[in-house]
């Protein structure tokens, strides 16, 4: 039997506990026994439903003891469910699941979600980790780019599985037109609201670049005033300076009317179909940027930032509108010529994005693709 444990640190908002839960759910429908190991969060009735089982463990923590301790505590675990594969998602605890997995000779893989920052050798050594599974998978051909030229691994080590949209969720002909109207309510646009919706979609940290939007729509309203409402979506996580940050830039720029932080969603189908316009102007490369496929999945005409994965996943003047990155000006004249273009202009847009994903980047393929490494892995080892 295919029985595989994940390790996560936690299980709330983002790529990397998407695709935990998803790839739980394929090792489920296919017979196995999908083993989830995490601190937990608000995505664990999504674990369950999809068929995964939690097994709460503090793997989010980058104490050196706990690190240590998770070692006997994951390899315990494996041992006493029949584990065949371990498969680590993220530094600290990717540590712990080598060796655990080294201990009882099993199968490592793991998957390069992000592009981590190694200014100093102790941070690089950290970062390592996740280069030395038995096959890494990378989450775009930009990852594994990177992989390859940052360690010294053989190129068939490193496969690059580019994260997928569940198109029965993200499908717009499914969503309720009253939860449609009900969000945008919320967002402050009545019935006879003509403004075009602008939204970023993401985590509320800085590299994700909302302050540049903000500079953009600063911009762009001083030009052509009334025009937009944006809406910055995306859980905090904490980060109380930084949220105060963009309240005061808002407020400064006289924006109060026209941008809203609405912090975490978790129907992002039915904001993505409340809204006209997704921007994604992150300052430091995208390894991937789920978002920005979601978004062409529900038919927006999207703009991003050109560079990392996002530079992958939109096609610059077909599915949407590349600029330099942190350059509010270039993202001002975007956003102006989104407007400008018109409703079916932006809607032909949006289609040929969505015909492009539904080709590219879908849940199925990404679970399939996934389970072959599996197969690999578990046929070379018996």
């Amino acid at each position: 039997m295919l029985s595989v444990l994940q390790v996560t640190p936690e299980l709330n908002a983002g790529g990397v506990e998407q695709t935990t839960i998803e790839m739980a759910e394929a090792i489920s429908r296919a017979g196995g026994l999908a083993l989830v190991a995490s601190a937990g969060g608000r995505l664990e009735p999504d674990l369950e439903a999809a068929g995964g089982e939690l097994v709460k463990l503090p793997v989010d923590s980058k104490n050196p003891i706990d690190v240590w301790l998770n070692v006997g505590r994951l390899a315990r675990l494996a041992q006493a469910r029949g584990v065949r594969l371990i498969h680590a998602r993220s530094r600290a605890p990717g540590w712990s699941a080598l060796w655990a997995a080294r201990r009882l000779r099993l199968p490592f893989v793991t998957t390069y979600h992000g592009i981590y920052n190694a200014k100093t050798a102790a941070k690089r050594l950290y970062n390592s980790v996740m280069a030395k599974g038995d096959i890494v998978i990378a989450n775009s051909e930009y990852t594994r780019s990177f992989i390859l030229h940052e360690y010294d691994i053989g190129a068939d080590r490193v496969v690059a599985i580019p994260r997928g949209v569940d198109l029965e969720r993200f499908d717009p002909a499914s969503i309720d037109a009253v939860k449609v109207a009900h969000i945008r309510a919320s967002w402050g646009l009545g019935p006879g609201d003509k403004r075009l919706v602008v939204i970023l979609a993401g985590r509320l940290t800085r590299w994700k670049g909302q302050t540049v939007l903000i500079d953009a729509v600063a911009r762009l309203e001083a030009k052509r005033p009334g025009l937009l409402k944006v809406v910055l979506a995306g859980d905090p996580q904490g980060r109380r300076g930084y949220m105060q940050e963009l309240a005061g830039q808002i407020l400064r720029n006289g924006l109060r009317d026209v941008v809203s932080i609405v912090g975490h969603l978790g129907q992002m189908q039915i904001a993505f179909a409340a809204s006209d316009i997704a921007v994604f102007p992150s300052v430091e490369p995208e390894a991937f940027g789920r978002g920005a496929v979601e978004a062409q999945a529900m038919g927006l005409p999207v703009i991003a930032a050109n560079h990392g994965g996002l530079a992958e996943t939109v096609v610059d003047g077909e599915t949407g509108v590349l600029t330099p990155p942190a350059d509010a000006e270039a993202l001002a004249l975007a956003l102006e010529r989104m407007i400008d273009m018109g409703a079916e202009a932006r809607a032909a847009m949006g289609a040929k994005g969505a015909a492009r994903v539904r080709s590219l980047y879908t849940k199925a393929a990404l679970q399939a693709a996934t389970l072959k490494v599996y197969d690999r892995l578990l046929g070379a080892n018996g």
